[in-house]
């Protein structure tokens, strides 16, 4: 059987999705439209099925990402060159419910970690995290030098850094302290030891308050300043979390425990028709067994809140979502930025075009389960089902926050590759099977073979296990590299 090299995505679409590159001259068939390629299109790359106007809206995923910005002739490559943005500023946004409830589906188990709040981890490891960044050198050096702490049921001491917690003022800093102590209380961690220096704005009273009601036997702190000599009274706390953590035993939880963030980068524009859409599949049957997932990239869902804002479960969850949606394009323009001003230059190599183009394959990975609930930046998810997160596309920060609000893993799609991880396991999907085979030591599942044939129902399912697998303990490709870190969300002065 001849292999389909380009594929339509809805019905309403004027262009179609070259799955491999097609050469000048070559014809297609696109379901019952044929088309002479006018000139070579890439593979990810967009080909016109019919002729456009000029301003006339090119539709795929069933929706416009953008006007022609000249004629377009079918056969003819759709890009950067003839493609433009509809996007510019906020938006009055209308409820149109379209509320579609998953059937339910025996849960599934996993090898999981129970802790005391009811919460499932995934992995069993003791945390060092910094308030302020003058102690990172002091974290990292704990997190070296023990590592002979580890006993048979401990899986790692990791220090997670980053630049802050002083020399913020008001609602920047609020933000900072309220995301490390979302960090804190990650079911991941078995054990957490939080190191001050001692004079920073983000104080020790400050930080306990913000943490709320927590397990003195797990949470332990450090004032550097203070200690005579930090690293040996970081290594007797260290002793102290270990043995507290080495009581953990993994048990057969039902996958309703799994709490999984869904995230993309390094796209291309096989992300929305391959890798985002098994991501999608999956979600759906987490979520049909009482699962969880958390979808973020606020400004990846500009152009595609058609997709999203009607699945909302009620009238004060979408007003949640379009104040959410509004909010981060006020961030936008308040900074003299225009909220178009993505895709990157790789995806646009990959055959992203306009920012709706990307938004429209980035929701994709949400599957079709109805909205849940919407969480501010630090936030943690409360309600199981489908979450939306206030979050930047930034790919650190926002994974960042996905495990702050209690993503146990994070699905990660890419298409041109990243090696990245966060604090939490990060399961890098590729788009394309040359991907998979170039960087085996990156990608740990190739959702490719969508483009190839594989049902996406299949490659969902597929994925369902990877997940469970990853749950009960196997190792991805950034926790075998040792790949791991965490970026906070600045919005304001530096003193």
């Amino acid at each position: 059987m001849d292999r389909i090299k380009a594929v339509r995505i809805a019905a309403e679409d004027n262009v179609a999705v070259a799955l491999t590159k097609i050469d000048k001259g070559e014809c297609l068939q696109v379901g019952d439209v044929e088309v002479t390629a006018c000139e070579e299109i890439p593979q990810g790359h967009k080909i016109a099925l019919q002729s456009v106007a000029e301003n006339e809206n090119i539709i795929k995923y069933g929706y416009p990402i953008g006007h022609a910005a000249q004629d377009i002739s079918p056969g003819c490559w759709v890009h950067t060159h003839n493609l433009r943005t509809n996007l510019k500023g906020e938006i009055e946004y209308v409820y149109h419910p379209a509320v579609h409830d998953l059937p339910e589906q025996p849960a599934r188990e996993f090898a999981g970690y129970l802790r005391p709040d009811g919460r499932a981890g995934i992995r069993n490891e003791i945390w060092i995290i910094p308030t302020v960044g003058c102690v990172n050198d002091v974290v990292l050096k704990l997190a070296r030098d023990n590592q002979d702490l580890l006993g048979e049921h401990i899986d790692g001491i990791h220090a997670f850094t980053h630049p802050f917690g002083c020399s913020q003022t008001g609602a920047d800093h609020a933000q900072t302290r309220k995301l490390l102590a979302a960090l804190v209380n990650h079911p991941n961690a078995g054990g957490v030891l939080v190191v001050h220096l001692g004079c920073e704005n983000c104080t020790h009273e400050q930080f306990v308050e913000e943490l709320g009601d927590f397990d003195r036997e797990r949470v332990r702190f450090l004032n550097c300043q203070q200690a005579e000599d930090e690293l040996a009274a970081g290594r007797q706390l260290l002793q102290e979390l270990t043995a507290y953590a080495g009581r953990f035993r993994r048990q057969s939880l039902p996958a309703s425990k799994l709490v999984v963030g869904l995230k993309c980068g390094a796209s291309d524009g096989l992300s929305g028709i391959t890798a985002n859409p098994t991501v999608g599949r999956f979600s759906d049957l987490l979520l049909s067994q009482g699962g969880s997932t958390i979808l973020t990239e606020v400004p990846e869902m500009f152009g595609a809140e058609g997709i999203l804002l009607g699945r909302c479960r009620n009238r004060q969850l979408f007003d949640k979502a379009a104040a959410m949606l509004n909010g981060f394009k006020d961030y936008f323009i308040s900074h003299h930025e225009v909220v178009y001003d993505n895709p990157s230059p790789g995806n646009k190599q990959g055959g992203i075009t306009t920012l709706e183009d990307k938004s429209c394959g980035c929701v994709q990975k949400g599957g079709t389960a109805p909205i849940e609930d919407v969480l501010g930046y630090g936030e943690q998810v409360k309600k199981q089902g489908l979450n939306l997160l206030y979050g930047p596309g930034n790919d650190l920060v926002s994974s960042t926050a996905l495990a702050a609000a209690g993503a146990a893993l994070i699905l990660f799609t890419t298409g041109r590759g990243t090696p990245f991880g966060s604090p939490v396991p990060t399961v890098k999907i590729a788009t394309n099977s040359r991907l998979a085979q170039h960087k085996p030591h990156w990608i740990d599942f190739n959702a490719g073979t969508v483009a190839e044939g594989e049902a996406l129902d299949t490659a969902g399912g597929r994925l369902l296990d990877k997940v469970l697998q990853v749950a009960g303990g196997e190792l991805t490709c950034n926790e075998k590299n040792g790949y791991r870190q965490i970026s906070i969300f600045k919005d304001g002065v530096v003193l």
